[in-house]
C-alpha cells in the first residue's frame, strides 16, 4: 500500500528551481513508484508570482513571495532552498528550517562552505535530513559516491574540474588560439559566464566545492580557509600553445591530498599530460576523480551545471528524504570528525612550467639559470621563440621536481632582474 504524499516546499524558481518543479511534475509517476509514495510540490516562494504559471505547475501549489512565510505556514516534509548566496535569506531559511525540525535540501555550495559545520551540528541535534548533492558538480552524483559508494575506502586523493565556465574558456582558448579576454567576453554573451565573472575565473566557486569534497573524503571539518586559491586570469594564449607543444593541456583543478603530514587542499590551473583521462574533459563538463585504498582510481564525468542536471541532483536528495535514506551532513557524526594538519602549498614538491618575458640580449638565460640554481631548482627543458608584438622574447622553462617555496623565492628574485620585462608566469604540472 502506497504511503501518503511527501510534500515539498521550494524556495527559488530560477533556472534550477524551475527545473525541479518541472521534474517533480513530469516524472511524478516514476518517482512515486521508486519512492513508494507520491512526491508533491505543495508550495513555492519566489519574487515573481507569474513564474509558477510559466512553469505550468501552479495547480495545487501555494505561492509565497517570502520563503520564511512559506516555511512558517506550510506543513511541507522538506524545504528545498535554491536561492543561493552564503548568507542572507538562504542562510536564515536553512537555520530556521533545521531548528524547526524540517528536512532540508539545497544546491548552495557557498552556504555550506561558509557555514557547513554549524548547519551539520543543528541537523544532527534535530535528527533531520540535510541533502546537498547538487552543491558540487551539478548532475554528477559525486557526493553520493563519496558518502555511500566509497564508504569502505580510505580516500587519499580527490581532485577534479569543478567549474564549467573556466573549463569552457580554457577549452576554447586551446581550440582557437584566442586570448583569455576574448573568450571570456564570448562566454559572457553566450551566458556561460556572469557579467562579473570573478566568482568563477578567480577560483572561488571551485574552492567552495573543493572544501566540501575534502571534508567528505578525509573526514575533516569544512574549512574554506585551509585552501590556497588561484584562478585562470593569468593564463595566456601563449601558455596554451606552449602547453600543447610540451604535450600538456591546461585545466583549473581543485586538488585534495592526504599524506602522513596532513591534508593539502588547493585550487589552481595546472598542466596535465594529454594522455590523462581528465585532460579530455572539455567544454562545460565537470569531472571528479578519487583514489581509494580498496577501489583504486574512480572517475565521474558529467554536466556540472544547468537546469536539468542540477534539478536531477536536487530531486535525488528529495527522494532520499522521502524514503528515509540519508547520512549526517558530514557523513559521520560531529564527534567523529577529525581536525587534520593543513599542509601549505609552499610545501608542495612537483614539476613546474615557467614563462618569462625578457629582453633580446646576451646573458639573460644565464642570469635566470643562475638564480634558479642558487635556489636549488633544476631546469628540465627550455624553449625560446621570436619576439612578441610588444618586443619581448618569451622564454619557456620546465623544471624538475622542486619545492614550491624554492621556486617562488627564485621567481621573486628573477622578477627584479633588469632583463625581465614582466612578472613571470608559473603553472604547476600535475601528472594525474
Amino acid at each position: 500500500m502506497m504511503q501518503k504524499p511527501f510534500k515539498v516546499a521550494l524556495a527559488g524558481l530560477g533556472t534550477v528551481g524551475g527545473g525541479v518543479a518541472k521534474l517533480l511534475s513530469e516524472q511524478k509517476d516514476v518517482l512515486a513508484k521508486r519512492c513508494g509514495r507520491p512526491i508533491e510540490l505543495c508550495a513555492a516562494a519566489d519574487l515573481n508570482e507569474a513564474r509558477l504559471k510559466e512553469l505550468g505547475v501552479s495547480e495545487n501549489v501555494k505561492y509565497y513571495n517570502n520563503a520564511l512565510d512559506m516555511l512558517r505556514e506550510t506543513d511541507a516534509d522538506v524545504i528545498v532552498e535554491l536561492i543561493g548566496g552564503a548568507d542572507g535569506i538562504a542562510y536564515e531559511l536553512c537555520k530556521t528550517a533545521l531548528n524547526a525540525g524540517k528536512n532540508f535540501v539545497t544546491a548552495n555550495k557557498a552556504m555550506i562552505a561558509h557555514h557547513g559545520n554549524e548547519l551539520a551540528e543543528i541537523a544532527e541535534e534535530k535528527g533531520v535530513f540535510f541533502g546537498y548533492e547538487a552543491a558540487v558538480a551539478g548532475g554528477i552524483p559525486v557526493i553520493k559516491a563519496l558518502r555511500e559508494g566509497l564508504v569502505g575506502n580510505r580516500i587519499s586523493e580527490v581532485y577534479g574540474i569543478l567549474n564549467g565556465t573556466c573549463n569552457y574558456i580554457l577549452t576554447v582558448m586551446r581550440e582557437t588560439g584566442r586570448s583569455f579576454a576574448e573568450v571570456l567576453a564570448e562566454a559572457q554573451k553566450l551566458g556561460y559566464a556572469e557579467a562579473d565573472p570573478s566568482f568563477d575565473v578567480d577560483g572561488i566557486d571551485t574552492a567552495h566545492k573543493m572544501c566540501i569534497l575534502g571534508s567528505l573524503a578525509f573526514g575533516m571539518p569544512i574549512d574554506l580557509k585551509a585552501l590556497s586559491i588561484e584562478g585562470i586570469r593569468r593564463i595566456s594564449d601563449l601558455d596554451i600553445a606552449f602547453a600543447r607543444e610540451l604535450g600538456f593541456g591546461i585545466k583549473l583543478l581543485g586538488v585534495g591530498r592526504r599524506s602522513e603530514k596532513g591534508v593539502s587542499l588547493n585550487v589552481y590551473p595546472c598542466m596535465i599530460p594529454r594522455s590523462s583521462s581528465i585532460a579530455h574533459v572539455d567544454g562545460v563538463f565537470n569531472a571528479v576523480i578519487t583514489e581509494g585504498d580498496f577501489v583504486g582510481h574512480s572517475m565521474f564525468v558529467g554536466r556540472g551545471a544547468g537546469e536539468k542536471p542540477t534539478a536531477s541532483a536536487v530531486v535525488a536528495d528529495i527522494a532520499d528524504a522521502a524514503t528515509g535514506r540519508g547520512l549526517p551532513l558530514l557523513t559521520v557524526s560531529r564527534s567523529d570528525i577529525v581536525t587534520l594538519p593543513v599542509v601549505p602549498l609552499s610545501e608542495r614538491v612537483g614539476e613546474y612550467y615557467l614563462r618569462f618575458e625578457v629582453c633580446d640580449k646576451p646573458g639573460v638565460v644565464a642570469d635566470i639559470s643562475r638564480v634558479l640554481g642558487e635556489e636549488n631548482v633544476s631546469i628540465a627543458s627550455m624553449i625560446q621563440r621570436g619576439k612578441t608584438a610588444e618586443g619581448a622574447v618569451p622564454l619557456i622553462m620546465t623544471l624538475h621536481e622542486s619545492k614550491e617555496a624554492s621556486v617562488c623565492n627564485a621567481l621573486n628574485r628573477i622578477e627584479r632582474l633588469e632583463s625581465v620585462l614582466a612578472k613571470p608566469c608559473m603553472i604547476r604540472i600535475e601528472r594525474l
